[in-house]
């Protein structure tokens, strides 16, 4: 039998309870708006822009209710985020032995196609619908679409990304935001809650400079929103659109296609940071299509910043990174006479992924391994390249070079960072890759220099002349791979002097 005196204290303790557990409830419910941006009746607002909320505590995502944006003037709902779709996938997807490469070379057609107009899912090209029930968005004329985060959470700060191309020029908007949206915070209701007015027009057509600033200050808050203002394939070089990033991050998947003569300079390589959560799980190529290993083949989907069917492009200042492990490039770049100067690129397995002539001058390149893969021609110049596996994975056939690295500094991070590898590859290989080091400082670099190198690949071309460590010693190359050629400074002289040539190497 329960004493008065136990029982008193048993229900003051219950008592307690209930208050703190109110009171909690209370603290969460009460997660309030501190900023917004756009600002609650902003006006100039760029069509591009992100909804950024700024709470009164860490807040997190929740898994119900709509982010839901209507035009003011008619009510017309404009774009809708609905909360209970996963983002994407988070496992790989199950292999396909019926996946084919396509018989015929991806079309790559000019074509303006948007959220607006398209269906997000629509095959570009010979693959199959794909069903799955994830976050869809259209982005650089990619009909397929990508998967993407709708609210990404930092402590306080909580960004919204609207489906791309949605907005409008010269148009009012008022956002709402149900309840569980954001976890313990009541929505915006109400079409005074949380409004804003477009610019009333876009940068004029004979604009050749604009400007990219992620505070809204700028033309576009966005890279990929200025690069889809820009016209598909320009003629000439006097046609040349120069896009300058200021420095701020720019969390964004970045994908755009079909771009001639286009000039991308940041502020500074460290002070523009252009990043994404990215891989080939996240963004997987269609599970009935072959893939990346061939010139014609399916887009890849899988890098935080992807330039594809590009050429005469020009990419300056800026730092290029996925926030994700596995096949996981920072770039992916598909196209012709591809100049970047001072990029820092942050990848996993195939950080830099080069598909078509590239110069690259003064970048740096670090990557888990398989660091820099591609069919190439690529030829760098000064560039430093950090690496834990692998540094390289060569894929060119006959038609091109490979990769030709002149006065650059490869550091290996573990000791399995051989310089490259040309294993089996599903049963092929590449009898013509092509690898050359000239006067390149190697450190932390295994002794026989190269990793697996199967049978078919034996006929590839590997060169080295004057490798030296970080204090300007000769490496000892007594111990290479047998198929790794070693250039003498007066034998090779014609053959150093080509390869230190970029014209020679790329074509241009």
């Amino acid at each position: 039998m329960k004493t008065p005196k136990l029982a008193h204290r048993r229900a003051a303790l219950s008592l307690a309870f209930l208050i703190l557990n109110t009171l909690c409830s209370i603290c969460v419910a009460q997660n309030s708006v501190v900023s917004m941006q756009p600002a609650n009746g902003a006006t100039d607002v760029n069509i591009d822009t992100h909804l950024v909320l700024t709470m009164a505590a860490d807040a997190s995502v929740g898994q119900k209710g709509f982010v839901s944006v209507y035009d003011r003037q008619t009510g017309r709902l404009v774009d809708r985020l609905d909360m209970s779709i996963p983002a994407g996938p988070t496992a790989s997807q199950p292999n396909n032995p019926d996946a084919r490469y396509t018989p015929q070379p991806y079309q790559y057609r000019v074509q303006h196609i948007t959220n607006r107009n398209t269906k997000a899912g629509t095959p570009s090209g010979l693959n199959a619908w794909d069903h799955s029930r994830y976050q869809l968005d259209i982005i650089g004329g990619f009909s397929d679409g990508f998967h993407f985060y709708p609210i990404i959470a930092r402590g306080r700060r909580l960004t919204i990304y609207l489906h791309h191309n949605m907005l409008e020029y010269g148009r009012e908007y008022f956002v709402t935001i149900d309840k569980g949206v954001i976890a313990g915070f009541d929505g915006i209701r109400g079409k005074r809650g949380w409004t804003f007015r477009t610019k009333t027009k876009a940068p004029h057509p004979a604009q050749r400079t604009i400007t990219v600033a992620a505070d809204g200050s700028g033309d576009f808050c966005t890279v990929q929103g200025a690069m889809d203002f820009i016209p598909d394939s320009l003629a000439s070089e006097q046609d040349r659109y120069h896009v300058l990033v200021r420095n701020g991050d720019y969390e964004e998947l970045v994908y755009f296609r079909n771009k001639r003569f286009v000039t991308i300079q940041g502020e500074s390589r460290d002070g523009v940071r252009i990043h994404y959560a990215n891989n080939e799980v996240f963004n997987p190529h269609p599970a009935d299509i072959k893939t990346n290993e061939v010139r014609g083949t399916f887009p890849s989907r899988r890098a935080a910043f992807a330039a594809d069917n590009c050429s005469d492009l020009v990419m300056r200042n800026l730092t290029l990174q996925t926030d994700c492990k596995g096949q996981a490039e920072g770039l992916l770049v598909n196209g012709e006479r591809n100049f970047f100067e001072n990029i820092h690129i942050i990848g996993d397995g195939d950080a830099l992924q080069a598909n078509g002539s590239c110069y690259w001058l003064n970048c740096r390149i670090d990557g888990g391994g398989d660091t820099v893969l591609g069919r190439g021609p690529s030829f760098f110049n000064r560039c430093t390249i950090t690496s834990r596996g692998a540094f390289m994975w060569i894929r060119n056939t006959e038609e091109n070079h490979g990769n030709v690295f002149v006065s650059c500094h490869l550091k290996g991070l573990t000791p399995h960072a051989e310089i490259g590898r040309l294993p089996d590859n599903k049963g092929k290989n590449y009898p013509h890759a092509e690898c050359v080091l000239i006067n390149c400082t190697l450190e932390n670099i295994p002794a026989a220099g190269w990793g697996r190198i199967d049978e078919r690949a034996q006929t590839a071309t590997l060169l080295e002349f004057n490798s030296h460590d970080p204090e300007g010693r000769p490496v000892d190359t007594t111990r290479r791979h047998p198929l790794m050629r070693q250039l003498d400074p007066i034998r090779d002289a014609r053959l150093i002097g080509q390869y230190s040539d970029s014209q020679w190497v790329l074509g241009w």
